[in-house]
């Protein structure tokens, strides 16, 4: 690959070639991999001026800027729903969604393993440039590095978004208060689950998809409707379980649930049950937690619902005032339980 013949350089194979150290080192191996399959799929004005950064315009007066980064590790590589490369696009987009932002950009860092095939990683960056295409946020700049075999695990992706935030917006979670409602847009634990279950080759009669998708459509449809939204997060790795933990220790507060309104697919919970999961603390990449006033619990679902990714929506809970800051559920038979902070990696690489 990349063999200078006569002035006359091959194209990357990239139905049988593999990623070789050349394509890291620098030369001319590593310009042809940039330009026919990163720039080539990424292609816009600022990534085609060749720099080592992008000069990029400012935001509209007013507005702050957010940054975001996210390492992803995702193991398989493939998986029902989607990707690594869609995973790296859509994580870091919602990390600035959740804050307020806008997105406005994205960087992305490959570290890929020797051997690797070509034809993967083109299916990889294929993908990625789809996500960023569909969510309107160019990957602008970006960087590559090649590592020995058996010194990784095909590819890694590090992406760090750029985002703008309005004035008036200071989502944050230490801004929750008693009486505030909890609502998530959507079932929890299908990206998770897809990642298990298709690593323990489970079958179920329908397939899990992971839920991976861009967050800021649905937030900026929140946001214009209600306006003194207090707290947004993605429940990722630790799942809703952990993430409302976070929050309730950030703000002080205590949290009670209700486990019947809290949505999961039915074959989600199958598979948790199988595997002796709890789905709290199963991972999502395409959903929202929502902390808001308990007056705008109504308005708030409404506006979830009415976007194609909030149909799902649901209020789940309350806020309460509890010094020890613990998080609890009413179960459906009437008894009460602790959800705990998650102990341990119950779901290594899932993002």
């Amino acid at each position: 690959m990349g063999d200078v013949k006569k002035g006359y350089v091959r194209a990357l194979d990239l139905r049988n070639g593999r990623v070789d150290m050349g394509h890291g080192a620098g030369g001319k191996a590593m310009a042809q991999l940039i330009s026919e399959l990163f720039a080539n799929a990424f292609s816009n004005h600022y990534l085609a001026r060749g720099d080592d950064g992008a000069v990029l315009p400012a935001p509209a007066p007013g507005e702050r800027l957010v940054m975001a980064t996210d390492a992803h590790v995702v193991s398989p590589l493939f998986f029902p729903g989607g990707d690594i490369g869609c995973l790296s696009v859509h994580g870091t987009i919602n990390d600035l969604a959740v804050m307020g932002a806008r997105p406005l950009y994205l960087a992305a860092s490959f570290i890929l393993e020797e051997g690797f095939p070509l034809a993967d990683l083109a299916r990889i960056v294929a993908s990625m440039a789809v996500a960023a295409r569909e969510a309107g946020v160019p990957v602008v700049t970006g960087d590559t590095k090649v590592v020995e075999q058996g010194k990784g695990d095909g590819v890694f992706i590090t992406t760090t978004g750029l985002g703008a935030l309005p004035a008036h917006c200071e989502l944050g979670g230490a801004n929750a208060r008693p009486g505030d409602a909890i609502l998530v847009s959507g079932t929890i634990g299908d990206h998770g689950m897809a990642i298990m279950a298709q690593r323990e080759s489970l079958a179920f009669e329908s397939e899990i998809v992971s839920d991976t998708t861009a967050l800021h459509g649905l937030v900026a449809t929140l946001l214009d409707a209600v306006f003194d939204v207090h707290v947004l997060r993605d429940p990722t790795r630790g799942g809703l379980a952990t993430t409302l933990n976070e929050i309730a220790a950030q703000s002080g507060v205590g949290m009670e649930l209700e486990e019947p309104a809290i949505p999961v697919r039915q074959q989600v919970d199958a598979a948790c049950e199988l595997l002796g999961l709890d789905p709290l603390y199963v991972a999502n990449e395409g959903k929202l937690v929502v902390i808001c006033k308990g007056e705008d619990a109504d308005r708030a679902l409404a506006a979830l619902r009415a976007h194609p990714l909030g149909r799902d929506a649901a209020r789940i809970g309350t806020v309460t005032s509890d010094p020890n800051h613990f998080v609890q559920i009413r179960t459906g038979f009437g008894g009460r339980r602790m959800v705990d902070w998650l102990s341990g990696e119950q779901l290594p690489r899932i993002c």
